[in-house]
């Protein structure tokens, strides 16, 4: 299948800025830095941030095991990390799993870390952004089969940054998804929270006609600006949204 080759990820690179790839288990970052700010030690520094993180995760979850598991808002107990406090805190206000927030809580933890060498930074995990940008970006929606597809992107002005911009899909990815959307995107200045109401306003999503329910779903989170649901042809939006063509 050609997402689990990421081809995706071509959507939103930058052609004035330096990609590169960091892969620490399951996962796996696609960051973007201008030129100038790049350097070889940029990626190590980075692959540590993720194994600490990583490592204070899974050290709580050792003795929370219900916390990776849980499918409903889960309480923290005590040592519980900032990272795992963070999921747990989006997971609540949306109505899921801590899990749910955990690629948009690495992509924004690397993110901020990568803002204080570079004004602009996109890292994205797995569908999942962090965007912090010094001009207005075009970032391309992928929505598997939908004729949306590859055909517009969000346009995203230096304003509304930093900004959490997080996909859900119930036909696309390995990602646990309970709708069959095409693409549940929400914006917003947190990504875990961005993250996990995209997995929730995704949940909601088993027919084109629940693509309106989606976004107003997505609309009532306090923290949410934006929302997009896409099912076949049909679209819904809401908020701090602009589409624009993708050429």
């Amino acid at each position: 299948m050609a997402y689990t080759e990421r081809t995706y990820r071509t959507l939103h690179r930058q052609g004035d800025l330096l990609h590169f790839q960091v892969v620490v288990q399951e996962t796996d970052l696609d960051i973007g830095v201008r030129r100038e700010r790049f350097s070889p030690d940029l990626a190590g520094r980075v692959e540590e941030l993720i194994r600490r993180e990583r490592t204070a995760l899974e050290e709580y979850i050792k003795g929370d095991p219900a916390y990776k598991t849980s499918l409903v808002p889960h309480p923290t107990g005590e040592g519980a990390p900032p990272i795992a406090l963070e999921m747990a805190e989006a997971a609540r206000l949306a109505g899921v799993g801590p899990m749910a927030a955990v690629a948009g809580a690495f992509a924004q933890r690397v993110g901020k870390a990568l803002c204080q060498h570079s004004r602009d930074v996109i890292v994205e995990n797995g569908g999942d952004i962090f965007i912090k940008t010094s001009r207005i970006r075009k970032v391309g929606i992928f929505a598997g089969p939908s004729p949306f597809t590859h055909r517009i992107a969000l346009e995203i002005p230096p304003d509304l940054t930093p900004l959490g911009i997080c996909t859900s899909s119930g036909t696309v990815g390995h990602s646990l998804s309970f709708g069959k959307s095409d693409a549940v995107i929400i914006l917003s200045p947190a990504t875990p929270l961005a993250d996990a109401v995209a997995t929730a306003a995704g949940n909601l999503v088993q027919s084109e006609e629940d693509v309106q329910r989606a976004v107003d779903f997505a609309a009532a989170i306090p923290g949410v600006i934006g929302a997009v649901a896409i099912k076949g042809d049909k679209l819904a939006a809401w908020g701090r949204i602009k589409l624009v063509p993708m050429g």
